[in-house]
């Protein structure tokens, strides 16, 4: 394993990350989970990103007990806040109230003291941002938070936090969390250089498109039974992924791996990886054969050569097309 600092911090982050996003606590039995992240941590991975929104608080539950069993400095907890957790007009958000009250809760399911990296899950356009960063300060300060960042936060909003951060004295945002893969590249427009400039890394999210970029699903073909693509509950998240000309570029794609000795989704993991703005990108596992396999992209060297080949491959994607 290789890791990376987070942003302009000191905390060091595993290349791969660990999520816990439509598996642990609902679609992925418990102990399974369990079995994902013993092979995550005792290859290396020491980054595991969870939410409280996640199964309303269950992925936060398997999350902790399955790391019970190893030193807690030994590795990165990120959990996040946002997303209502009920149905009353304060339990969601960025507020103070919802922000501090999440924490414990969280603090509470994960059965820890302390959360690593605590993240605003989203933006929210309701709460002055200046409260919303004194309540992660005070956090901070408290011990019970040791870094904050932000997840799909625009580059006008992250350029406006850290502004208000520095006016008033405050810790750095460390991370922004957004959606980054071969597909979908909107943050190298602005985000990416913002982030770099203010010194937040990005922890990103879907580096393999949700499992599209495995090459599990093929252009004409219904998708595999058991597949998320196949699955009522979670298919809504890939949608915008399943069609022809995507899909035909994936076929594509998988060849080029295939070309360097590698496998579709180790070649999308080291694409998202050659942005030395990157952290590390998060993965989700239902068993680990699949976090095997994604490890080997730690090693996959690209060249400029088969970067631009694929760039070639994905500019036939309408709506899609790399950015130049």
């Amino acid at each position: 394993m290789k890791y990376r600092r987070l942003g302009g911090s000191g905390l060091k982050v595993s290349e791969i990350g660990l999520g816990s996003w439509l598996t642990y606590g609902d679609a992925t039995e418990k102990d399974t989970a369990r079995e994902c992240i013993r092979y995550a941590y005792e290859n290396g991975i020491n980054f595991f990103d969870t939410a409280n929104a996640y199964n309303r608080g269950e992925a936060e539950k398997v999350m902790g007990e399955a790391l019970k069993e190893f030193r807690r400095s030994s590795y990165v907890l990120a959990t996040k806040v946002y997303f209502p957790m009920d149905a009353g007009p304060n339990d969601r958000g960025l507020s103070r109230k919802h922000i501090m009250e999440q924490c414990d809760a969280s603090l509470k399911r994960l059965g820890t003291d302390y959360i690593d990296l605590y993240q605003c899950h989203r933006y929210d356009a309701e709460t002055p941002v200046e409260e919303t960063l004194r309540a992660l300060d005070d956090l901070v300060a408290s011990g019970k938070v040791l870094y904050a960042g932000i997840s799909e936060w625009t580059g006008a909003q992250i350029t406006d936090a850290v502004g208000i951060g520095k006016r008033l004295g405050l810790r750095p945002l460390v991370s922004n969390q957004p959606i980054y893969n071969m597909i979908e590249r909107y943050i190298e427009k602005e985000v990416l250089p913002v982030s770099e400039r203010e010194g937040l890394g990005q922890v990103v999210f879907s580096p393999l498109a949700q499992g599209v970029l495995t090459g599990k699903y093929k252009p004409g073909q219904a998708a595999p039974s058991g597949s998320r693509a196949a699955n009522d509950r979670t298919n809504f998240v890939i949608n915008s992924y399943m069609r022809e000309d995507v899909l035909a570029c994936v076929q594509k794609l998988e060849q080029l791996a295939g070309e360097i000795g590698g496998t579709l989704s180790q070649f999308a993991l080291a694409w998202v990886l050659r942005q030395p703005g990157v952290s590390s990108a998060i993965i989700g596992s239902s068993r680990p054969s699949q976090i095997k396999e994604n490890l080997g992209a730690i090693d996959l060297v690209l060249t400029d050569e088969v970067l631009a080949r694929a760039d070639e491959i994905l500019s036939e994607i309408e709506g899609f097309a790399p950015l130049r």
